[in-house]
């Protein structure tokens, strides 16, 4: 008579030894370039903030009740999360698997699609939430005071920027050529970019504009950050905080079909 063997374990989801292992990895390989990669995503969002903010400052002194200064210095954060997130993670993402073959190597350990995406967003998730900073504190050395609300901007950049993350990779794991890229640069990122609160309040546009902005990701982040210098707006901004969770939840399950379909046969 056959003896049944004991039942197999099932492996969870989202095991916490590949998170950890892609993690460091991501880190160890971050040690050579963090340097181009710092200067690439705080210098120009940096560079945007003195331009607007000294340049149109000195022609708009005000702007929504904020000294201009104040009013970009705040809403340039959103800029930095945007290019230290979906930028790195659309050319990263397609260079890795494209052409140095990186994550051939990394799912051939007992790490699966999921976790891979997952481990890769929460990487530049928290470059952003750190880069993030950068704009603000320049706004403070011109000026902008400081308040204990701003220490929530880390937070807010990192929900963000695990969005756009995740934007990239599943930008990335869709395109057959890195040419495309112009295509979501231009027709996409660019938009929603310009339009989202950052150097003028989308109360100077039309009706509908002001609505379609309510749907900007990046919007709910300018918002977020402005409100955390200045003061919170209670639930307006819990209904903010939500729809960049949905944004990021949405995109992460979005980034790991495109990602397994580019991965798995």
């Amino acid at each position: 008579m056959a003896v049944a063997s004991p039942p197999r374990a099932r492996i969870g989801r989202l095991e916490r030894s590949a998170l950890t292992g892609v993690l460091v990895r991501e880190v160890v390989n971050y040690s050579s370039y963090w340097r181009a990669s710092t200067f690439s995503s705080t210098v120009e969002p940096t560079i945007y903030l003195l331009a607007f903010g000294f340049g149109f400052g000195s022609l708009v002194s005000e702007v929504a009740g904020y000294d201009y200064v104040e009013f970009v210095g705040t809403g340039t954060v959103a800029t930095a999360v945007l290019f230290s997130s979906a930028f790195p993670a659309m050319f990263g993402t397609f260079v890795k698997y494209q052409f140095q073959r990186t994550y051939d190597a990394i799912l051939a350990a007992p790490v699966d699609t999921e976790e891979l995406v997952t481990a890769e967003a929460l990487w530049m998730a928290m470059r952003a939430g750190v880069y993030g900073c950068a704009p603000l504190l320049v706004a403070i050395a011109f000026g902008l005071d400081p308040s204990w609300g701003m220490l929530a901007v880390p937070g807010v950049a990192f929900v963000s920027g695990f969005g756009w993350a995740c934007f990239g990779v599943a930008v990335a794991g869709f395109v057959n050529s890195i040419d495309n890229f112009s295509y979501i640069v231009s027709a996409v990122l660019t938009p929603l970019f310009l339009v989202a609160g950052t150097f003028f309040p989308l109360s100077q546009l039309p009706e509908w504009a002001q609505i379609a902005g309510e749907f900007n990701p990046l919007h709910h982040c300018v918002e977020l950050v402005r409100h955390a210098a200045f003061g919170f707006e209670g639930w307006t901004d819990v209904l903010r905080l939500g729809a960049l969770v949905v944004f990021g939840l949405g995109m992460w399950r979005l980034a790991i079909y495109a990602m397994t379909r580019k991965l798995v046969d």
